[in-house]
């Protein structure tokens, strides 16, 4: 090396070693140590492949060929169906039947994470098979799950619950939500319809109205009146509310009605998330 650039680069290291005090060389340190942390951690960050909480198979697997279920009949299932339970603080009361049962909402889905684990009926859970799990939904239900984003439609049978997430309505198997569409995105928008054997699609026809729409159940009856005075008031929407005497205390259901025919149906459930309802569903 010439001896001009030998003497700058002594001279530059006597000068940087005169101004960097130990109180610098530890605030540089640990800049240092924060940035290799947060790169780290950008390393490990999951895609949005797969839902944060749970995962997929490495490769993806073709469930194309994998059939709706069936409806059968058979009698609900002596696990997963008490009168009410409570997760993470909150309250679920399951239905003592599901005719007439439609919802629209988040569905989500669940994979490896629970894969051959038990579901709260009692069946192990198979990832491949075209199952769903609900919160309120007695088990097992069959139901139509349409995507409304394309289009596309399941029959998939409910044997376990869930989701417990905030605005979610269904947990699907991987199959289901490969077939529909959702695993790419993690979530998406759904209508669920409640099927019964003999009958394999939605059970809403002109026989069966007069119908109520339930936007809402409480355990206390001023939050029923309330909600339903802001739908009156607001909305328009006519309705009472309901008394439901469960073992457990009295559940306040707040119901929009009647409806007379299918039209005027699909009229009010298609207004209903204008006003903050994104989860409802039909009774008779």
């Amino acid at each position: 090396m010439p001896w001009r650039y030998t003497s700058w680069a002594n001279a530059f290291v006597k000068f940087t070693s005169s101004i960097i005090t130990p109180a610098t060389k530890y605030i540089v340190r640990l800049a240092c140590l924060l940035a290799l942390s947060i790169w780290l951690g950008a390393c490990s960050i999951r895609t949005h492949e797969f839902p944060d909480e749970d995962y997929g198979p490495e490769s993806p697997v073709d469930v194309s060929q994998v059939p709706d279920a069936i409806p059968q009949k058979v009698p609900y299932s002596p696990y997963g169906n008490p009168d009410s339970y409570t997760v993470r603080g909150v309250t679920y009361h399951v239905m003592k039947d599901a005719r007439n049962f439609r919802e629209r909402g988040l569905a989500s889905w669940y994979g490896l994470k629970f894969h051959g684990k038990r579901t709260s009926s009692g069946e192990p859970y198979d990832m491949y098979a075209m199952t769903a799990a609900h919160k309120t939904l007695p088990l097992p239900t069959w139901v139509r799950v349409t995507n409304l984003d394309n289009g596309r439609s399941v029959v998939v049978k409910v044997n376990d619950r869930g989701p417990f997430h905030a605005g979610r309505i269904i947990d699907l198997s991987y199959a289901a939500a490969s077939k529909l569409g959702v695993l790419g995105k993690g979530t998406a928008p759904v209508e669920v319809v409640a099927i019964t054997p003999d009958a394999p699609g939605p059970q809403v026809d002109e026989a069966g109205f007069p119908l109520w729409i339930q936007a809402g159940a409480f355990s206390n009856a001023r939050n029923a009146r309330q909600l339903l005075h802001r739908l009156e008031q607001q909305a328009g929407f006519k309705g009472r509310v309901e008394t439901d005497t469960r073992p457990k205390g009295i559940l306040y259901k707040v119901w929009l009605g009647p409806v007379e025919n299918t039209r005027q149906l699909e009229q009010i459930t298609g207004q209903l998330p204008r006003w903050g309802i994104h989860q409802y569903h039909v009774v008779q």
